[in-house]
This record gives structure tokens, C-alpha cells and sequence, in this order.
């Protein structure tokens, strides 16, 4: 991760294991490696498709770090359907863990809206590191997780429809975020001089991905936004911002994100295909769990369903939930889940999943939390109703005498 200080220890770039950065991860094929992040259902890893392009893909390994060292987990891949190599269009993979990490990790919900442009982000990822007016330091061996900020100024499709450019590849209409990597001066602000989209540095945190970042997220109010694919300098007539002329993350390069709005649906099939013994109907669902042994993490499910006819409906349907304390605490017995659920046009329901954390210390007798639906943007729970609740009871499953 090149930064915009000289100094890249500056403490204002560091992470630590225990912050909210704690589940951007380091993701490896023992040939190459890069970044990803955990998603929402705490088993998911979404990350970039090129770093296991022709690699082999049977040893996939994802590093969580620890206060000790570092947590390694196997993982299996799934690559966006139409991941197109040469445009580096569609640069997107989920790695699905072999179990699910510690509650202590977070878990991190997907950027759904559509106003990603001007807005600040801060990515983070476990590439080369330097300055904008060094770019990467390669000669550096140390393994750093690294954040940084930067402003989505714009789609790469505009610039590359621009006629005073001239990129080597074809990018899909608004899906690849841009942002270019400013000094505060005017002659390194590569998107200003060719779009005349001014803006010269977000502050002192102002950054660039670098070799190693793929597949890093890029959070807008804690929401993964976009996901790093690639670095690029680009040239306006006679004229480049680069410093140097070549890409190395220095200052005028600019960097592209695959934008996760605009794949929202195919990773949330994806995480949804892979749910294990998760109810197909409401006979099927399940209202008692047991917690299971200490440090092991399983699953309830809710079941959401529309109860009309969905082809009456067209495009989708999005409602917000979030879980509740009864007696049963969130962090303690079960991870807190809060976000936009979405039904998209070819379903009529859709399953809403929580982890539940193991405990086989501690004699708690049965305990019970609560899932609140609320804000659906079609339709409604019935006059008067603003929210839909259910509940699940968790089983304590260890000896007890009295």
C-alpha cells in the first residue's frame, strides 16, 4: 500500500488485529497473493479474480491475524461468471472458508447504494508500501497491513470514452471506480487535467494501491464499496501526471476498483448457494439451536418470504433487518447481524442467516434473541405493522445437575 507520507510507519497508516480493519485478510495460492475481505455471512471471503488466474487454485490459503502471529484457513474458490481477463472487467472471486473464524473478527456488509462518485474511502491491503514519490519500495520484505484514503472521482469507462485518452482496454460502463493519487498539487491530479474533476488529496492519508492490494476493499461508511483490481497511468495528449512514467503507485497514477454495487447480486447468490442445511420453506425452519462446543461458530436461519405474487412485482424488493437482545447477548452467544436484505426479481424469499457462538464453559439454561424486518420498499406486513419479528431460542447442550 503506497502512501502519501515518506515515512509509511507513520501511525496513521497502521492497523491493528483488533480494529475494525481485523477481517481484511491476507489470501494466497502459494504462487501469488493478495488481499480480501469477510463478508456478512462470516464464511465468505470476497477478493480479486486475478490473483489465482493460472494458478492453481487446490491450495488456497487465507491468513487472519492475531496478536501471536497469524490464523490460516483453507479456503475454495468461486470466480464471477463472466470475470473477462484481457478488460479485467467483472475482477471478482469469493473464497469460501473451510470453517468460520472467531466472533472477535468483524464481518462486513456489501455497499448497496449507487453515489459511490465523491465520495472518500479508505482502502486497506497487504501490498508494497513507499511513497508517492518513491512509489513501491520493493526492495522491502516485511509483511504490513496498511490503510490509507482516497475520492472515487469517477468511472474508468469515462475516461477511457474521453477523447483525449487512449487506454489499452475496454472497461464496462460504470463498474470500475477510478481514483487518482494526488500530492495537493494541481500537476499530479490526473482525473482533474482530463476530466477536469478537481481534487487534489482527501488529507494527509491520501493513498494508492500497490503489488499486493488486489482484492483489498475500499470502505464507504464501513462498507465494502469497491474491491483494488488494478493501477494505471494514464496519458492526455502530450501531456501525463505520472511523475516517472511508469506504473509503481506513484503520484499521478490512478487506481480501479471493481465496483460491488453493481455486483451485489451475484455475491449474494453466491453466499446464499452455499448455506448449509438451510430451510427451503417454512415447515423447514429450525426455531431451537444448540450453541455447540467453545471456539466453534454454527448457524439459524430465518426464512423471509414474500407472500404475493412475486411476478406482479417487477425488479427487486429490499427490506432492513437487524437482531436484538432477549436474554441471549449479542458478541456473547451470537454474532450481531444488521443490514438491507434483498430479494431480487426471480424470489419470493430469502434466508437471513446468524452465527451462534459456541460455549461448553459456562451453564447459561436455554437463551433467546430476536430478528427485527423492517422499511420493505414494496409492499407491506399488514395495516398498522411496521415491523416483523422472530425469535430463536439457543439450546445449552452441556451437563448440568442440581
Amino acid at each position: 500500500m503506497t502512501t502519501y507520507l515518506d515515512d509509511y510507519t507513520n501511525y496513521i497508516y497502521q492497523t491493528d488485529y483488533a480494529d475494525f480493519y481485523n477481517a481484511v485478510v491476507r489470501v494466497s495460492n502459494s504462487e501469488s497473493y493478495g488481499t480480501g475481505a469477510l463478508l456478512y455471512d462470516g464464511k465468505s471471503i470476497l477478493t480479486a479474480a486475478h490473483i489465482f488466474e493460472d494458478a492453481n487454485t487446490d491450495n488456497i490459503t487465507v491468513y487472519f491475524d492475531t496478536k501471536f502471529g497469524t490464523q490460516a484457513y483453507g479456503a475454495t474458490i468461486t470466480v464471477y461468471e463472466d470475470y473477462d481477463t484481457i478488460n479485467s472487467n467483472g475482477d471478482l472471486a469469493i473464497l469460501t472458508l473451510d470453517e468460520n473464524p472467531s466472533s472477535f473478527y468483524e464481518r462486513y456488509d456489501i455497499y448497496r447504494d449507487s453515489f459511490e462518485i465523491g465520495k472518500d474511502f479508505t482502502m486497506v491491503g497487504y501490498g508494497a508500501y513507499g511513497s508517492g514519490s518513491t512509489g513501491e519500495l520493493y526492495y522491502e520484505t516485511d509483511i504490513l497491513k496498511l490503510k490509507t484514503t482516497n475520492t472515487f472521482d469517477t468511472f474508468f469507462s469515462i475516461i477511457g470514452n474521453d477523447s483525449s485518452t487512449n487506454i489499452a482496454w475496454d472497461p464496462l460502463p460504470y463498474t470500475i471506480l477510478a481514483a487518482d493519487f494526488d500530492s495537493n498539487s494541481s500537476l499530479t491530479d490526473a482525473i482533474g487535467y482530463i476530466l477536469n474533476i478537481n481534487s487534489i488529496a482527501t488529507n494527509l492519508t491520501e493513498g494508492m494501491i500497490a503489488s499486493g492490494d488486489s482484492g483489498g476493499p475500499a470502505f464507504i461508511d464501513n462498507l465494502i464499496a469497491g474491491v483494488a483490481s488494478y493501477s494505471a497511468s494514464i496519458s492526455s495528449y502530450s501531456y501525463n501526471t505520472d511523475i516517472n512514467n511508469y506504473v509503481d503507485s506513484s503520484f499521478g497514477e490512478l487506481g480501479g476498483w471493481q465496483r460491488v454495487s453493481s455486483y451485489a447480486e451475484w455475491i449474494d447468490k453466491t453466499i446464499r448457494a452455499g448455506y448449509e442445511d438451510a430451510p427451503n420453506s417454512k415447515e423447514e425452519v429450525q426455531k431451537a439451536i444448540y450453541e455447540g462446543d467453545s471456539g466453534e461458530i454454527n448457524y439459524t436461519y430465518f426464512l423471509l418470504e414474500y407472500t404475493e405474487d412475486r411476478s406482479d412485482v417487477l425488479g427487486n424488493i429490499t427490506l432492513s433487518y437487524t437482531t436484538r437482545d432477549g436474554s441471549a447477548t449479542a458478541g456473547e452467544d451470537y454474532i450481531f447481524s444488521s443490514g438491507i436484505i434483498t430479494l431480487y426479481s426471480d424470489e419470493s424469499s430469502v434466508i437471513i442467516p446468524v452465527e451462534i457462538i459456541g460455549d461448553d464453559n459456562t451453564y447459561e439454561g436455554n437463551e433467546t434473541f430476536y430478528l427485527d424486518v423492517t422499511s420493505p420498499s414494496f409492499g407491506s406486513f399488514g395495516e398498522g405493522v411496521d415491523t416483523l419479528t422472530a425469535s430463536r431460542t439457543i439450546l445449552n447442550d452441556d451437563f448440568f445437575i442440581a
